[in-house]
């Protein structure tokens, strides 16, 4: 009889386990699940990598919410270089589902009178940035649904607010919090106007194309334009052509290639770049330094078939 008995209670206790280990596993899928299901954090700044700023930033973020997936742009923006970021976010976000949060920290009105913000495009995607600016160009492409200014307290640092380091004690908080699953309107009141930055445009005319050298295209010294691809068509040119440029006060005859490697290794040319605008490079060498060209820097493109006149 008692060995009938322990019989029934070894198969019992064999059944509980395998009901437990079921539990467990049918658990792991369910909580995989959950945690894949939660927006990324896409992080951007100009703090660069010789410092322990992004390190902290990151631990406040995982220390609210540890399973969360950041990536990130660049932590390398030339410091204080608004626009620089702007251009970066602007290109990087199309490849972005809707409902990542974007984690942008080039501040350097950090401690003044400049909004904290939180920003909801029409595409579904948030942003955790300053108000100043940074986020015109996507906005512009994209459309504002919602923004609103970062005031509760329970979105920042639960400790005393530096003046000067908003990334740890506001945004990354925030942007931890919201890809936490907290709700986007209670971060704080409405923004009715946010700040605008006026981006340099080409000037396109019947002589030809005025535009601003915008950027570079590190490590590689290629520069970076502000002149459509297409603008640069309309003026008539074909891969293949030689196109005189005017950098600065610098005039140079370019071969238009579609690709580096078109042109010998160590010879310039003139090309239309991943994001569509025009890009001067060395194959395999670096521009800038090569030629000691920097932006900002003017350029001028004439129209083919003009004669070209150095301003």
């Amino acid at each position: 009889m008692r060995l009938r008995v322990r019989g029934v209670a070894a198969v019992l206790m064999v059944a509980t386990l395998g009901l437990g280990a079921c539990s467990r596993q049918a658990a792991g899928p369910a909580s995989a699940q959950a945690a894949s299901a939660r927006p990324s954090i896409v992080f951007m700044t100009d703090f660069g990598t010789a410092n322990d700023a992004v390190a902290i930033c990151r631990a406040v973020i995982y220390r609210i919410v540890p399973d969360v997936r950041i990536t990130d742009i660049t932590h390398q923006v030339t410091p204080y270089s608004i626009e620089e970021a702007s251009r970066f976010l602007y290109g990087v976000t199309p490849y972005y589902p809707a409902g990542t949060v974007f984690l942008v920290v080039v501040d350097p009105g950090v401690g003044t009178s400049r909004k904290a913000i939180a920003v909801k495009s029409k595409k579904g995607q948030y942003f955790i940035l300053p108000d100043n600016g940074v986020i015109t160009p996507v906005l512009d492409r994209d459309g504002l649904e919602s923004a609103r200014e970062i005031t509760n307290q329970h979105w920042m640092i639960q400790a005393p607010l530096s003046s000067t380091f908003h990334g740890r004690d506001i945004f990354s908080p925030a942007a931890a919090h919201l890809a936490e699953g907290w709700e986007f309107n209670l971060v704080g009141p409405p923004v009715q106007q946010l700040v605008r930055l006026s981006p340099k445009n080409s000037v396109a005319s019947a002589k030809g194309i005025d535009g601003d050298v915008i950027g570079l295209d590190d490590p590689f010294g290629s520069l970076v334009t502000n002149i459509p691809g297409e603008d640069l068509k309309q003026l008539g040119y074909n891969p293949g052509d030689k196109v005189f440029v005017q950098i600065n006060k610098r005039v140079v005859a370019l071969p238009y290639a579609k690709t580096f490697m078109d042109v010998p290794v160590g010879e310039s040319l003139l090309y239309i770049d991943s994001r569509g605008r025009v890009g001067i490079a060395v194959n395999q060498d670096n521009y800038s330094r090569k030629f000691s060209i920097a932006p900002p820097a003017k350029i001028l493109i004439p129209r083919k078939g003009l004669p070209f006149k150095a301003r």
